[in-house]
This record gives structure tokens, sequence and C-alpha cells, in this order.
């Protein structure tokens, strides 16, 4: 299960960032996630609570924002829909994904002192 150690990484950011800013809490973390990553949303948040325990985001809010698959066409630019062949209805080329296989820390809602 990855998503064990993308949450330890997404804590050690996360620490990181409060470190640098002075902050002495985490309150939410806004995480961008694909619907391409890979990634079980339910196992992520699973994980993340398993492991904030005892750091800095043990009382932070994990808010996942669901990013939907989307192709279009390198060549001409033209989107490809949901569900169609993989390649462009105008040009013949291939399509290319241009999201929805991100896994993006959006951001982090700190308290400062």
């Amino acid at each position: 299960m990855h998503e064990y150690s993308i949450v330890q990484a997404l804590i050690a950011l996360v620490e990181a960032e409060a470190a640098e800013r002075g902050a002495t809490k985490v309150h939410a973390l806004r995480v961008g996630l694909g619907e391409l990553a890979g990634v079980e949303p339910s196992l992520l948040s699973t994980a993340f609570e398993t492991f904030r325990e005892r750091t800095i985001c043990a009382g932070a809010d994990l808010n996942l924002r669901r990013i939907p698959a989307q192709w279009s066409c390198p060549r001409c630019a033209l989107e490809i829909l949901r569900g169609a062949p993989l390649q462009c209805s105008g040009c013949g080329g291939p399509a290319r994904l241009v999201q929805g296989d991100e896994l993006v820390l959006e951001s982090i809602d700190l308290e400062v002192n």
C-alpha cells in the first residue's frame, strides 16, 4: 500500500513548511488528487489518520479535491471527450493526458504565533 509512503512524505513536507514559517499547528491540508494518480482516496485518508498522530498535523483535516482525467490533442488542442477513442477527431493525432494523474499539495492552513 503506497498510500502510507505518500502520507509520510506529505507530512514531512508539511512539517518542513510549518517550521520555515514558525507555525505551531496545522489545521487543514488540501490535496489535489487525479483520478489516474494510482492513489485510492479512502486509503490515503486512512493512512493520514494513522500517521498524523504525534506530528504537527495531529489535529489537521485532510481535504481531497478530485481531479478528473482530461485529454486533448497536442497538435490542434482539441479536447478529447471522456469515453471517446484517444485519438483526435479533427486531425487524427494521438491524445495526450492534460490532467488527472497528479497528486499535489495545494494548500496548508497553518497557525503561526
